[in-house]
């Protein structure tokens, strides 16, 4: 495996792409692919790597963050982050909602970290191109983002896949104990919530009391899971989106 510092887009974006983000075998792909050669992303803060993946006959590309890469942040703990970007996989699992690719603990070449199926898309990730074309599935990922605490949901976090749905990446901070939502998806502020969201979220909160949370247990402490369960219960109390409280709550830059 070598980890190249030249980022070859034409490359990844070619493919190929045999498995994608909703196939039955996804997340077991990503566990247990080889992983290849890789490339630094330019456009990441973190040591983001893009790495060819391969099983049983199956190519692909993943998107593997080391937690030696995690730069040092003031309010998050140190070398936690790919465990956060894991377990927003399992919170999406839990909530039965396909909106984040799947996310899995791996030992790669600088260690261990979170390894994400790489989303074959057409288009450069952009929620402000996609919230006409794709408003339920952004309510789907507001909901998302304001259960797991998201702090840093930029436009360039949305995308559209190239074999359909919506997708939202880089979810590595999220699930702190304070409130630290920081969004671009303001457009619901005030709207109550449907009603097969809030059948999705009574389901959630049985299974964050029950052994179904497990997954989601291993990968965050015990105050930030209990923080997790508050925020559902807290929304199912009052079950509309809430509004910015301040210009904070918006993330900069936005893409």
């Amino acid at each position: 495996m070598t980890l190249h510092q030249r980022f070859d887009e034409q490359r990844i974006k070619k493919g190929p792409h045999d498995v994608g983000p909703v196939d039955a075998d996804a997340a077991d792909f990503v566990r247990r692919a080889e992983i290849g050669d890789g490339w630094l992303h330019p456009r990441s803060s973190n040591y983001t790597f893009v790495v060819e993946l391969s099983a049983e006959g199956k190519h692909g590309f993943g998107v593997y963050k080391p937690a030696q890469g995690e730069a040092p942040l003031w309010d998050f703990p140190t070398g936690t982050l790919y465990r956060r970007e894991c377990a927003s996989y399992e919170l999406a699992r839990l909530l039965g909602w396909n909106l984040v690719p799947p996310t899995v603990v791996r030992e790669g070449e600088v260690g261990v970290g979170s390894l994400q199926l790489f989303v074959a898309t057409n288009e450069s990730p952009d929620f402000f191109r996609l919230r006409e074309s794709h408003r339920d599935a952004l309510f789907h990922m507001a909901v998302f983002d304001l259960i797991a605490n998201n702090a840093d949901r930029k436009g360039g976090h949305c995308m559209a896949g190239l074999e359909g749905g919506l997708w939202g990446v880089d979810n590595g901070l999220t699930f702190h104990v304070q409130h630290k939502l920081r969004t671009v998806i303001w457009d619901f502020a005030g709207e109550p919530l449907p009603p097969g969201l809030l059948a999705d979220l009574r389901l959630l909160a049985d299974r964050l009391c029950a052994n179904e949370s497990a997954a989601v247990a291993e990968l965050i402490d015990v105050r930030e899971l209990e923080a997790l369960r508050q925020r559902v219960s807290g929304l199912l109390k009052d079950p509309h989106m809430p509004h910015a409280r301040s210009r904070y709550d918006l993330p900069w830059p936005r893409l």
